[in-house]
């Protein structure tokens, strides 16, 4: 079986074509280095355009150092941030937040479905205020969630009315943002500066990329200085062109919407190909491009021997990701392994 006959993330699909003549275009010529290239100067105004408001935009290697970059530009090392407990900058960043910003304390929240709420929020701010206890500053929201499910935009106008009521900035981890605007069908701005997100870190890795990823602040006062946390935390690129202009092929003719609907659409497939099999059940709702899943220990073992890659995620349920490369043919040709050996 080809090693492209996986839902373990869609991180392992490669470049989207756009994507890649625009770098093949970048590489025709020579630039400025560090960012003064004309790639990443388009980059930067096709994402202003995009959301529709004058933010300040930084192109970093990855997300773990988006996140962390981000959240420590926000506050000091005797704050907090308010996260939900799935949250990946508390499961899956490596303490990275943390160090950036030489020892923030993430303080966890819950809420259904991988989301926070207003009351987790009011709690977990109200229940002490005394200067023994780091001092929250800031709250993160991941959209989509790390269980594939969206923040509506009334429900971030909800979270940024406590927010504000306490003074605390918020921080949008969009590791899938581009699969969240195409579940909620609104423009980016509605569930970003208009609902009151801050800074937002925008994935383009997952969304046909190699690497890269966009830190953009609409709230530019948080932007101060940036560029030099970039600097020290070794995310600088010499050759910046090299991830800016692959966002130039993403941007022009929102091919980053259709590569997001197209993996939604997948996983929309996906799922309802597996609802209702007998011993097979959907652990969250099915809303981008992730399919959460409990599926007996003897199926998975014989999907595995089969060639099938897929991890088991939080909670021990199977998650099956869909990217932009995922075809509906190989929806169909897992589904019928399933069916074949329950």
């Amino acid at each position: 079986m080809p090693s492209s006959e996986q839902f373990a993330s869609d991180n392992y699909s490669g470049i989207c074509p756009q994507a890649w003549a625009a770098m093949a275009e970048a590489n025709r010529m020579d630039e400025p280095a560090y960012g003064e290239d004309i790639w990443t100067a388009r980059a930067a105004d096709g994402l202003r355009e995009l959301f529709d408001t004058d933010c300040d935009v930084y192109f970093v290697f990855n997300g773990t150092a988006a996140n962390s970059l981000a959240l420590a530009s926000i506050g000091q090392s005797f704050h907090s941030v308010i996260c939900h407990e799935l949250a990946h900058i508390e499961t899956d960043e490596c303490g990275g937040p943390e160090y950036a910003s030489n020892g923030a304390k993430l303080l966890l929240g819950d809420g259904a479905d991988g989301k926070l709420t207003p009351e987790s929020i009011e709690h977990l701010v109200t229940k002490r205020t005394d200067i023994h206890y780091p001092k929250p500053k800031a709250l993160s929201l991941t959209q989509a969630t790390e269980v594939g499910t969206v923040y509506t935009p009334e429900e971030l106008k909800a979270i940024r009315a406590v927010a504000g009521k306490h003074r605390l900035n918020v921080h949008m981890d969009g590791a899938r943002f581009a699969n969240a605007v195409a579940a909620l069908d609104v423009h980016p701005s509605e569930i970003t500066w208009k609902a009151g997100v801050d800074v937002l870190c925008f994935s383009g890795t997952k969304n046909g990329l190699a690497l890269g990823e966009a830190v953009v602040f609409f709230n530019r006062d948080l932007a101060e200085d940036f560029e030099w946390r970039c600097k020290q935390a070794g995310q600088l690129a010499s050759k910046m062109r090299y991830i800016s202009a692959p966002w130039c092929g993403l941007l022009k003719d929102n091919v980053w919407l259709e590569n997001a609907r197209h993996a939604n659409r997948c996983a929309a497939r996906l799922a309802a190909g597996l609802e209702g099999l007998p011993g097979v059940t959907l652990r969250y709702p099915r809303q981008v491009n992730g399919v959460f899943v409990d599926l007996p220990d003897p199926l998975q073992a014989t999907l595995r021997d089969a060639g099938w890659r897929f991890y088991n995620f939080i909670g021990g349920c199977s998650r099956l990701m869909c990217s932009w490369s995922t075809t509906e043919e190989q929806v169909d040709r897992f589904l019928a392994d399933v069916r074949a050996n329950l």
